[in-house]
């Protein structure tokens, strides 16, 4: 049987045996949101989120409701600096949840001004496996400071200029997309730092297109991030997702195939976005 681990802010994919003493554990996928919005980087041309902003999708897995993610946008202030403190959760319902349980806490505290991540938080729960993080950037000395909570262990990592974490990435590259430039076929990058690994990724635009959700047809970019193929996608290209051609750059959609079932995931619902959501009428 296979299940997976699925949030907004990272794919972490987990394929259980019959008898569930096996698993494989996909940790070095980035987040599919945060991938989606993994283009070029531009001088910032215009603020694409605000205070109070809120999204939540819900995820399927085949036939099965696997459970929501959500992700929420407040205006704070942390070490006397402006920050975004985000907070996106994610959690498992249904047979999912009944057999494999999942209950994620991610939080970064993102620089208002630049972008910059300050702090980031992991917190996971799934299945039985757990993991609590707090990692603290030094970007002028080029540094995260990682303290494992759940073992009292501290480290520091080297971590390259301009780096994000898998919350700060999505919120930043939104306001700095230059996607008025975007050609079919293109390839872009972005550097992120992971647990304790700083991880290069790759990102292929497809085109425009309009995509059915429940919200109604909107018109969208669609792009392929480039995975790991064999024991959990059936190739490289198995993932797909999509984000709203608009200034709002809002995650619609993502379809996996894997190597054993499928993944959908929609948006659901929203709130606080700060432009209009230009939904196209029949």
């Amino acid at each position: 049987m296979g299940f997976l681990r699925f949030n907004t802010f990272g794919i972490e994919i987990v394929i259980v045996s019959q008898s569930c003493n096996t698993y494989l554990y996909m940790k070095k996928l980035l987040a599919v949101i945060i991938s989606l919005i993994s283009l070029n980087v531009t001088a910032q041309s215009h603020q694409a989120f605000q205070d109070g902003e809120w999204f939540r999708f819900r995820v399927h897995y085949g036939l099965m409701n696997a459970g929501f993610a959500t992700l929420e946008v407040d205006e704070t202030t942390f070490k006397n600096q402006p920050v975004y403190h985000i907070v996106g959760k994610g959690k498992s319902s249904g047979l999912v949840h009944l057999v494999f349980k999942v209950n994620d806490n991610y939080e970064t505290f993102m620089h208002q001004t630049n972008g910059k991540p300050l702090r980031f938080i992991r917190q996971i729960d799934e299945g039985g496996h757990t993991r609590d993080l707090l990692v603290d950037f030094d970007h002028k000395n080029g540094k995260a400071h990682v303290f494992n909570r759940k073992h009292n262990e501290r480290n520091a990592y080297d971590i390259p200029p301009n780096v994000q974490d898998m919350i700060s990435s999505f919120y930043y590259l939104r306001n700095n997309l230059d996607v008025a430039n975007l050609q079919p076929g293109e390839m872009h990058g972005i550097k992120m730092f992971i647990d304790d690994e700083n991880f290069d990724f790759q990102l292929k635009f497809l085109g425009r297109e309009v995509v059915k959700t429940k919200l109604g047809n909107i018109a969208a970019l669609k792009f392929q991030p480039y995975v790991l193929a064999g024991r959990v996608f059936k190739e490289k290209e198995g993932l797909t997702i999509w984000v709203s051609d608009d200034k709002n750059r809002m995650p619609l959609k993502i379809k996996a195939d894997l190597a054993v079932g499928s993944l959908d995931a929609d948006i659901d619902a929203f709130k606080g976005l700060k432009h209009p959501l230009n939904i196209i009428m029949d």
